[in-house]
């Protein structure tokens, strides 16, 4: 008898991991693409695992160096993002999620100011705002996003 139900058990397994879209063999492709530029720092600018993509952090420097001020910082930073979003094939209408750190939260009406001329009105990412006690070089702010594409990475 339990050697029946186990024989049960794992047909109806099988069945449901079927019916779910389970295979048994292993994707021959993986689902997670690094999205590559010219970046020194150990980390891709963005990486796609699916139809979700990472965007790491910006922080408003350019070639230079770090902007002057916190507004300069802030649009550098900004454009950042949107290049980084632009190199995974998104737009600022695909960013679903935007984390962003302020060295002095006081920026923080400056900083939204400026974030709302990167997004069409009424169509915002969620976002959170912390402050944090210190960035990467010292800059005033960092800036990360998590977006969406209708195809995934493994598609093309």
């Amino acid at each position: 008898m339990t050697r029946c139900l186990d024989r049960m058990l794992a047909v109806a397994m099988v069945a449901l991991a079927s019916a779910m879209g389970a295979h048994a063999s292993p994707a021959k492709e993986t689902m997670i693409h690094y999205v590559t530029g010219e970046n020194t720092y150990p980390f891709s600018p963005a990486v796609r695992a699916g139809n979700t993509v990472y965007l790491s952090g910006q922080i408003g420097a350019d070639a230079s160096g770090l902007g002057k001020d916190f507004e300069t910082q802030a649009r550098l930073a900004m454009d950042n993002i949107m290049s980084a979003a632009k190199l995974s094939g998104m737009g600022p209408e695909n960013l679903a999620k935007c984390t962003v750190m302020l060295a002095d939260m006081k920026n923080w009406d400056a900083f939204n100011a400026i974030y709302r001329t990167y997004f069409q009105a009424g169509r915002f990412p969620a976002r959170s705002a912390f402050g944090v006690t210190g960035l990467a070089l010292g800059a005033a702010l960092e800036v990360e996003c998590i977006g969406y594409v209708a195809t995934p990475a493994n598609a093309r």
